[in-house]
């Protein structure tokens, strides 16, 4: 499938009454996981839409420019709505984080694993065992508070267990930033695979801002807000990645791409009949959006799309969502390496007077007493063990016990 090879339909054609748009939600009891994932995935994809567009009009100072950026961003707002309407009313802040974060763990996985370079493939790795255990604490919180059943909205797709404890993820600001990529010397897949991660943590970063100080516990608000800055430290690490370099007219190209290749993935990959004509409608809508930024570039910059994509417009393998349990328990081994300026290390071997500890101490202070520590605690004093969904046993024998809450695995050395 190349996009640029389809006959885009008028870029107006988007525009349609609120009926059309607020359509029904799926129905959280019978939703398959994975379909609640794409409707999240989705969503983000066309924040990140509206994000660039204000942000390029923003800086341009043509107004003809402008008037055809509000076109394509007024479509982008439609889309986003049609898409929001999908999350039904009684789905809860909790409940809906539960989707925020297998998203980023399934996601994660199912992009390293398409992943040729070698360096975006280490920190979709790195970022992959915190996304994992931020599931892990806002599972045993919603246990704790009998907030719903985290296994019926995983379903059998994901484990729920620790993965490199949210106490040791808070790093020195200076060691998230990681060098970008050439955009013209990496192929089609990576520019993708930097584009959808770096809009998925954007969104995630986004939503628990948002949402922090909303939940109604004081646990956990402290959990919310506590992991949203980790959140910043993923965007700031997956933001990096992606090439200062380009031209805005050179990234709406790509942006455009990226939400075709998006929608014609999860059209493919959706069992829902009716949540997968809505993937069709809005791949229609966007191979328009495509076509209009292939001419902005053209009159504008004087460039030709297959210039900013030289290895063509055909979509290369589709993202698809697929249990991966093995590759994240091969991954969980790492679960001691921290992040030292663009490259990432074994704990052990960071010597002592590295600002890393200096800077976990600083934030951390009384580590017993954080939400993500005492939402895992409280549920093991309640009930004997924390929660978890697991085939077999831990792949870390540090993280095995299920009576204790490790603090120091990633954190302190030789733990």
């Amino acid at each position: 499938m190349n996009p640029f090879d389809l006959k885009p339909q008028k870029a107006d054609k988007i525009f349609t009454s609120w009926n059309k748009v607020l359509i029904k939600p799926y129905d959280k009891n019978t939703v398959d996981p994975y379909t609640r994932l794409r409707v999240i995935l989705m969503s983000g994809t066309e924040f990140e839409s509206v994000r660039l567009g204000h942000s390029f009009e923003r800086s341009c100072a043509n107004n003809d420019v402008r008037r055809r950026l509000a076109l394509i961003r007024r479509g982008e707002q439609i889309q986003q709505k049609r898409v929001a309407a999908l999350k039904p009313s009684n789905e809860s802040i909790l409940e809906h984080t539960i989707g925020y974060e297998q998203l980023a763990v399934d996601l994660t996985v199912a992009l390293a694993m398409t992943e040729k370079n070698s360096y975006v493939k280490k920190q979709l790795d790195f970022a992959l065992l915190e996304d994992f255990d931020h599931l892990y604490r806002y599972s045993d919180l919603m246990e704790l508070e009998k907030g719903g059943d985290p296994h019926k909205l995983v379903g059998d797709y994901t484990e729920i267990m620790p993965g490199r404890p949210t106490v040791a993820e808070y790093r020195h600001p200076f060691d998230d930033v990681d060098f970008y990529i050439n955009n013209y010397l990496n192929d089609l897949k990576t520019k993708l695979n930097v584009n959808i991660i770096t809009a998925a943590e954007q969104q995630t970063m986004n939503y628990y801002m948002n949402v922090g100080n909303l939940y109604a516990s004081p646990l956990g608000r402290k959990l919310y807000n506590e992991i949203a800055m980790i959140e910043e430290q993923h965007v700031t690490g997956y933001g990096c990645l992606k090439d200062p370099c380009m031209t805005p007219w050179e990234c709406l190209l790509m942006n455009e791409y990226t939400e075709c290749y998006l929608y014609y993935s999860c059209y493919e990959d959706e069992k829902d009949e009716r949540i997968k004509a809505v993937w069709e409608q809005h791949f229609e809508e966007e191979v328009s959006h495509l076509h209009e930024a292939a001419d902005l570039l053209r009159t504008y910059e004087g460039k030709v799309w297959q210039q900013v994509m030289p290895e063509g417009g055909e979509f290369p393998e589709l993202l698809k969502f697929r249990s991966q349990k093995e590759y994240v328990r091969e991954i969980l081994k790492s679960v001691r390496m921290t992040a030292v300026e663009e490259g990432w290390e074994e704990l052990e071997k960071v010597p002592d007077s590295f600002r890393f500890f200096s800077y976990n101490a600083k934030i951390n202070g009384n580590v017993a007493t954080h939400g993500t520590h005492v939402c895992v605690d409280k549920l093991i004093k309640e009930r004997g063990t924390d929660y978890r969904i697991q085939n077999k046993e831990h792949p870390v024998k540090a993280l095995q016990n299920r009576k204790e809450d490790n603090l120091d695995v990633g954190r302190i050395k030789n733990k």
